[in-house]
């Protein structure tokens, strides 16, 4: 099994790509909606073919990016049946099997942080994803969304902490920089669900809290309630208009060589290898392109023409990557490096290169 744990800081949110490696199919767990290039991008660098969006509820605190993925890569949006989330297209009840290559996941109701909320378990891998029911030392939150203190104390101490020790449990949140844990290690150490609380001591630790309300309570309740369907294109992710430019995993902007090539008059390519360099390299040059060493990029992006989309260029696009990077971040909006640099334009056979 292919296995990515995913981050979006402002929220604190882990999202989890699962893939079987061997037929590429995959699954997201709980997608971030601001975070949908970079799942994106990543699940086309590992060459996935993702079937199934899946949240374990209807999230407070973030948008859920299931119905981006579906608009990007045909993906099913899977979601539980008590969620009450519409635009699903699969809707699960407590012992659903989803089946995705060899991979057999579990849904598990797992309701009291809200009515709707679903564990996902594989056995086989013994993984645990607990969404926002189980946290690492603690539980969700029981004070809005139907939450129920009581509900949610058995659901974890019957559904989740009754699964084998050696289990590995990976919650929907953590605020405290903590990946992962264990049903042993929960079951010992957990202040709130933990072996020997009692039932009468988590409804009275969770009636007193204290917490407000999630930032975004009012925005993402009834975005996640249309699976994270915007009410116009244009709140989805910024992209760039002027060409067929992907945010790689690695963040960077990046268009093909043979885009650079068909829309060259156009654009501003710009080399980023020193002038020596290119004179020197069998490589040759792209015509028309213009020479600006990424040694002094910095010291120059006020000389960077700002007419045309500007594509970054160099051997194999590893310094023009860095380049493409500098540049955006000092606010020039057009920009892209173009994917594996003179190296791949040759290897196309793309025509127009010369020496300078």
């Amino acid at each position: 099994m292919l296995f990515r744990q995913l981050f979006d800081a402002q929220t604190s949110t882990f999202s989890y790509l699962l893939a079987d490696e061997r037929s590429r199919k995959a699954m997201l767990i709980d997608s971030v909606f601001e975070q949908h290039l970079r799942d994106l991008a990543l699940i086309r660098e590992l060459e996935l073919s993702l079937c199934l969006s899946l949240d374990t509820h209807v999230h407070a605190d973030h948008v859920t990016g299931a119905w981006l993925m579906k608009e990007a890569l045909g993906s099913e949006i899977v979601a539980s049946r008590a969620g009450g989330a519409q635009g699903c297209d699969r809707l699960l009840v407590d012992g659903d099997v989803l089946e995705l290559g060899a991979l057999r996941v579990e849904a598990r109701a797992t309701p009291g942080h809200t009515a709707g909320c679903l564990s996902f378990v594989l056995h086989e891998q013994k993984l645990i994803f607990s969404g926002d029911a189980l946290l690492i030392r603690g539980a969700g939150r029981t004070d809005f969304q139907q939450g129920d203190p009581a509900q949610l104390f058995h659901s974890v101490r019957e559904r989740l902490l009754t699964l084998p020790d050696d289990f590995t449990i990976y919650p929907g949140h953590d605020y405290s920089g903590r990946c992962s844990s264990s049903v042993a290690e929960e079951r010992r150490h957990n202040p709130r669900l933990g072996d020997g609380v009692r039932l009468e001591d988590f409804i009275g630790y969770m009636a007193n809290l204290g917490l407000p309300h999630p930032k975004r309570l009012a925005v993402a309740v009834p975005a996640n309630l249309v699976s994270g369907r915007p009410e116009t294109p244009a709140q989805g992710p910024p992209r760039p208009d002027w060409g067929p430019v992907v945010r790689t995993f690695a963040g960077v902007w990046q268009v093909e060589p043979e885009f650079v090539f068909a829309h060259r008059d156009e654009l501003r390519v710009i080399d980023v290898r020193e002038l020596e360099e290119v004179k020197a390299s069998p490589l040759g040059a792209i015509l028309g392109s213009r020479v600006m060493p990424l040694s002094g990029l910095r010291a120059r992006v006020a000389e960077v023409p700002r007419d045309r989309p500007i594509v970054l260029v160099c051997p194999a696009g590893a310094r023009s990557a860095i380049a493409a990077t500098i540049l955006e971040s000092a606010g020039v909006e057009r920009v892209a490096n173009m994917r594996g640099g003179l190296l791949e334009w040759r290897s196309l056979g793309l025509p127009g290169e010369t020496n300078v």
